[in-house]
């Protein structure tokens, strides 16, 4: 598989988020093949202005690397339980990352099983961001790491990228705010796309 420069995620949230889909995201010795992400924007001074997105307030411990180069790791824990992954992109300086919302092990198949001994199906063993993270053996400590290092134990390899006519889109999961945007990107061919589930506390449907 090639390694691919991250600058080809130096581009808007959505272009980054599309770009990765069919990428391979590795954990020695698991890997996995992303089917579904969300792309995020920036604070308000920024090129995409994203309510939903942790960097709408600006630059703080949490969300620093948002605000860096593309290809990094942000990760951060949600609801006090799982961690989630996300791939940063967008220009240096400027906040954008996009969420891996699911993915297919493609190596390291029993590992991943043991640290997902709920899952019923290899389908379910890292669908949804909680997921991924507890598949990939995430760990707040690898917050930051450069994804396109060939010599890193967690690193990024994009693949060709795949034809818009494979892709589908629409709202992202969960979020209160610019729920309407359709930057949830997915390959509906894959079994181990999530279910989209809108917020409670978002603006009601018309």
């Amino acid at each position: 598989m090639a390694v691919v420069s991250a600058q080809e995620l130096a581009v808007d949230p959505p272009t980054a988020a599309r770009r990765l889909l069919g990428a391979i995201l590795w954990s020695d010795p698991v890997a996995l093949r992303i089917v579904e992400v969300e792309a995020y924007g920036s604070d308000p001074g920024g090129p995409w202005p994203d309510p939903a997105a942790h960097s709408w307030p600006g630059p703080t411990a949490r969300n620093a690397v948002m605000f860096g180069p593309a290809g990094r790791l942000y990760v951060y824990r949600s609801y006090g339980i799982h961690l989630c992954v996300n791939v940063t992109g967008g220009y240096d300086g400027e906040a954008g990352a996009v969420l891996v919302r699911a993915a297919e092990v493609v190596e390291g198949i029993e590992v991943a099983r043991e640290r997902r001994p709920a899952a019923r199906r290899d389908t379910d063993l890292a669908r949804g961001p909680g997921n991924v993270g507890s598949a990939l053996g995430i760990s707040l400590a690898d917050y930051g790491t450069e994804l396109f290092d060939p010599f890193s134990a967690l690193r990024l390899e994009l693949e060709s990228p795949v034809p818009a006519s494979d892709i589908a889109a629409g709202p992202r999961v969960g979020v209160s705010v610019a729920a309407e945007i359709p930057w949830r990107f997915w390959l509906p061919a894959s079994p181990a796309v999530s279910v989209y589930r809108r917020s409670p506390r978002a603006a009601p449907l018309p």
